[in-house]
């Protein structure tokens, strides 16, 4: 079987090689990752949206003219990047918000004791503005794009543990009320993902410690001056595109941030 992926493009063509199909794909990447490449190029053009099965592994090694083996590596990496699911049984599908293990997978916080619970979320604030300068570089704006800024406070057993500022691109979130955010019931991205078509796969984090101001200590129900841990996150759909900045603020006493090193 041939080594080579094209996408109806004749076989003469000096575009027949699997480089020139996938820009982000250089010429010198092994095989699998120019496969992923071309993988990644219908998920972020909505080729297969989240929640549906993408073609068999047989299926993409005919498309692309290479080997299961191939197509499978590639998927293995996608896979866990969390943006395919694979389902005993019933094939591989594009990974949704939805999806239970990926719900939470940018909230680090977990319980001093027992298993991480759901936790009980309530708007504080919901309104459209011109960005300001920190958050048009943050997001990759243009200077005068407007944004939408959302606050929330995140609680377990009736006490708040994170105080969250959100800000995303306006143009992108058209139609985001504060009445929307309060009736739906399911996740955060799970809305972003399934009403405006926004998909988070990757964030980048800074943290550091600061003392409560009064305002947020009120918020929080913690002392004036209590330890927080601050943490910004950045938050990218496909192609690296920043969508979302997120500033959380958390309240330590009971939880811990946990992350796992590879």
């Amino acid at each position: 079987m041939s080594q080579t992926a094209s996408q109806s493009v004749p076989p003469s063509s000096p575009s027949s090689t699997p480089s020139a199909s996938a820009e982000v794909a250089p010429a010198f990447s092994p095989l699998y990752q120019q496969i992923k490449a071309l993988i990644m190029r219908g998920l972020q053009g909505g080729e297969w949206k989240p929640g549906e099965a993408i073609p068999s592994e047989l299926d993409l090694a005919a498309r692309f003219k290479v080997s299961q083996g191939t197509v499978r590596k590639a998927i293995d990496e996608l896979a866990a990047e969390n943006l395919l699911v694979r389902r005993q049984g019933k094939g591989t599908f594009v990974a949704t918000h939805n999806e239970q293990k990926i719900q939470y997978r940018f909230l680090r916080l977990q319980p001093e004791e027992g298993a991480p619970q759901p936790m009980q979320r309530e708007f504080l604030d919901c309104r459209r503005l011109r960005a300001p300068a920190d958050i048009v570089r943050s997001l990759d704006l243009r200077s005068g794009d407007m944004v939408v800024q959302l606050r929330r406070t995140l609680s377990q057993a009736g006490r708040p543990v994170v105080l969250d500022d959100i800000w995303l691109p306006g143009s992108l979130f058209k139609g985001l009320t504060a009445e929307r955010l309060t009736e739906y019931r399911g996740p955060l991205y799970s809305l972003f993902e399934s009403e405006f078509g926004v998909r988070m796969i990757r964030a980048e984090e800074k943290i550091r410690a600061i003392a409560a101001d009064r305002s947020v200590a009120a918020l929080l129900g913690v002392a004036d001056g209590a330890p927080l841990l601050s943490v910004e996150r950045l938050s990218l759909t496909y192609g690296d595109r920043p969508v979302e900045l997120r500033r959380g603020l958390y309240n330590t006493t009971q939880h811990h941030y946990r992350n796992e090193l590879s």
